[in-house]
């Protein structure tokens, strides 16, 4: 047997012959606390509990997704940008052969010229009229013509910013008068390139799907949390990731309960630490709920049992002090209990199995958790 054991072997049985009991004092100096390892640390107030683990997806939220579609059918005639990459707003993604665009293009310059002929003609037209040598009709008629003309003009350039030609693009047209069937396709957004569903060369159709742009941050998290376990549980309920150390905030709670699982979709949105996490990855999480009665939250091992009765070990001078609490509800590393205690108490956190043992062999206390004399192996405090 080492010399460490039998050095806290010899600490122990003097403990174990001791009087102690809840609400009583257990003679401990600071090298029999060194001896056994004990740690101390204070209780903190805690107003909610912390649910198991439940498995979660990671999602980007609706709003901060685009998917970039052909405006136009034609032949893709290359592809500038890859998954994972970030994209601006207005960036070019990809360039489309497209004969449509062709089309509307002419149609946009015909109207055009047909259009700044009719303003010239109703600029003509007024300064005739000034000098008395056109009548007034047709002055409005001319006029009316221009109106129209500008009407059909502004239909036909919304028309070319569907196709999906940029302002700047036709600005350029209408300065230039220059046809081209090369389509850019530019980013609507700041974003990161999620997917890329089209491959270099390939024909498309009007509105096929050819990348996917998403922002991610901040992100969701999509829950499916057991309806029994919902209580307590609320818009703005707090999320806890414990691998990541990051935590959210409850945006949604679902009103259908899910046939397969009986489970209830509860979305938490993620903005500190999102980086840390991917859409589509699993991740498990903790829920907070709004505890029944405020209390403190303890560390599990603090806490010593017999039967229904709980007890931590509150530090004193020179020893430590049986305290019952109430158990009101157990987390996995922690228990949350209520009870005499503040904030500047110090318990026993960690290595109180010496604690435990003195607590247990004291008159009226056993180790089964049972009365004494109720059950076999029982041992008075005072043998």
């Amino acid at each position: 047997m080492s010399h460490p054991l039998i050095y806290a072997l010899a600490v122990l049985i003097p403990l174990l012959s001791g009087t102690a009991r809840a609400g009583d004092l257990i003679a401990f100096d600071a090298e029999q606390q060194r001896a056994f390892g004990i740690v101390l640390a204070p209780p903190v107030a805690a107003s909610e509990t912390l649910s198991s683990r439940y498995p979660a997806e990671v999602q980007v939220p609706n709003r901060q997704m685009r998917v970039v579609a052909a405006a136009q059918s034609g032949v893709l005639e290359s592809l500038l940008v890859a998954e994972g990459e970030r994209v601006s707003a207005g960036q070019v993604l990809a360039e489309l052969r497209s004969p449509g665009l062709l089309e509307g293009q002419s149609a946009y310059l015909e109207t055009l010229i047909r259009f700044e002929l009719a303003d010239g003609e109703l600029a003509r037209d007024r300064q005739l009229h000034q000098e008395g040598v056109i009548a007034e009709r047709r002055l409005l008629e001319t006029a009316a013509r221009q109106r129209e003309l500008a009407m059909l003009l502004e239909q036909r350039r919304q028309r070319l910013e569907l196709i999906g030609l940029d302002p700047r693009d036709i600005e350029t047209l209408t300065r230039e008068r220059r046809l081209s069937s090369l389509l850019p396709i530019h980013a609507p957004m700041d974003a990161v390139v999620l997917e890329q569903l089209v491959s270099t060369g390939q024909s498309v159709e009007i509105a096929e799907p050819l990348y996917r742009l998403a922002q991610l941050e901040p992100l969701w998290l999509q829950v499916h949390v057991p309806v029994a376990q919902l209580a307590g549980i609320d818009v703005g309920s707090r999320v806890v990731l414990p691998r990541f150390d990051v935590m959210g905030a409850v945006v949604t709670v679902g009103r259908l309960v899910h046939g397969q699982d009986q489970g209830v979709t509860v979305i938490a949105e993620v903005r500190a630490g999102a980086e840390q996490l991917r859409p589509g990855q699993f991740v498990e999480v903790q829920l907070a709920a709004v505890a029944d009665h405020s209390g403190w939250r303890v560390p599990a091992a603090a806490l010593a049992r017999q039967g229904e009765q709980s007890v931590v070990f509150v530090a004193r001078e020179g020893a430590f002090e049986a305290r019952e609490v109430e158990l009101l509800s157990e987390e996995e590393q922690t228990a949350l209990v209520s009870g005499p205690l503040s904030a500047s108490d110090r318990l026993a956190v960690s290595g109180i199995v010496a604690l435990k043992a003195a607590w247990l062999q004291a008159p009226g206390q056993t180790e089964t958790g049972t009365e004494t004399g109720t059950g076999a192996g029982t041992t008075s405090g005072g043998d």
